[in-house]
């Protein structure tokens, strides 16, 4: 029993320090959720903006050229940006990012290739023989708008040179802070069609120096912005979810703990009423 007792003191020991780590954890993560939530509602609605008026102008004309617009190629080459985090002990955060660009690459028979934001995706991917063919190890929070932008060049040039014929966007939004939900939003080709919030204006829009030049300019353009608040939005939703983990897990491990004390105090009560036995025995076989 004395070797019981010591064992379930060892583990109290070890469950204890678990706690203390988990819950720093959680603290660490809470912080970095409030600035990561502060600069993603700052920014939300300037990219919001910068999105819905290019959108706009993509659905309020009909001479946008045909490379930008869906189903003016045949779709053989899909490049997937999938951002996931750098780092773990974040639920499922990770895992169902990687499920959603697992399956949209199971759908589909053409050649795929990923462009890997963080690296949990890019050890997965690699490791299950997919074509990567851009990889960036940095953590989403630590990402700025200028390394956004070099990001996106070389897959826009791919594209334009028919590389590339499909770019989608494989990501987590921001819901709650309890709640992050898995997107995939197709960059190019764009549909005009697809949104039906864009306000259709029945003017002609006139486009100088040239509407080729105007669509050269505005297409880059939306695949930076697009990628840049995905990015900002997902390093959000990476600390609400090592936040609740880390919540969990130091809820576990307190619940383990009272558990382990309990086992404890039973093993404790038992010793004490085995040594009065032994001592009762002793006294009553000395009479």
């Amino acid at each position: 029993m004395a070797v019981s007792m010591q064992d379930v003191k060892r583990r109290m020991r070890s469950v204890t320090s678990m706690e203390h780590i988990t819950n720093a954890m959680k603290l660490v993560s809470a912080a970095k959720l409030r600035r990561a939530k502060a600069t993603f509602e700052k920014s939300n609605e300037q990219f919001h903006f910068i999105t819905q008026s290019i959108a706009e102008i993509f659905n309020n004309t009909t001479s946008i050229p045909e490379r930008y617009l869906e189903g003016t190629r045949e779709i053989k080459n899909t490049c997937y940006i999938v951002l996931t985090s750098s780092k773990g002990l974040c639920g499922g955060f990770n895992s169902n990012v990687i499920k959603e660009a697992e399956k949209l690459i199971e759908e589909h028979s053409d050649d795929s290739c990923i462009v890997s934001i963080g690296t949990k995706g890019r050890d997965y991917f690699a490791k299950n023989g997919i074509n990567i063919i851009a990889d960036y190890p940095d953590p989403s929070e630590t990402i700025s708008f200028l390394a956004t932008q070099k990001m996106s060049r070389p897959i826009i040039e791919q594209y334009d040179k028919g590389e590339i014929d499909e770019v989608i966007l494989v990501y987590t939004s921001y819901l709650s802070t309890l709640d992050q939900q898995v997107k995939s939003v197709r960059l190019l080709p764009f549909n005009p069609e697809t949104d039906p919030n864009v306000i259709k204006n029945e003017k002609e829009i006139e486009y100088e120096p040239s509407m080729e030049e105007v669509f050269n300019y505005l297409v880059p353009k939306y695949v930076e912005t697009m990628l840049y608040s995905a990015i900002v939005e997902s390093a959000t939703c990476e600390h609400a979810a090592r936040r609740m983990a880390m919540e969990n897990a130091t809820d576990n491990a307190r619940e383990m703990l009272g558990e382990l004390e309990l086992n404890y105090n039973r093993a404790r009560q038992t010793a004490i009423t085995n040594q009065l036995i032994e001592i009762v025995s002793g006294s009553e076989a000395q009479k």
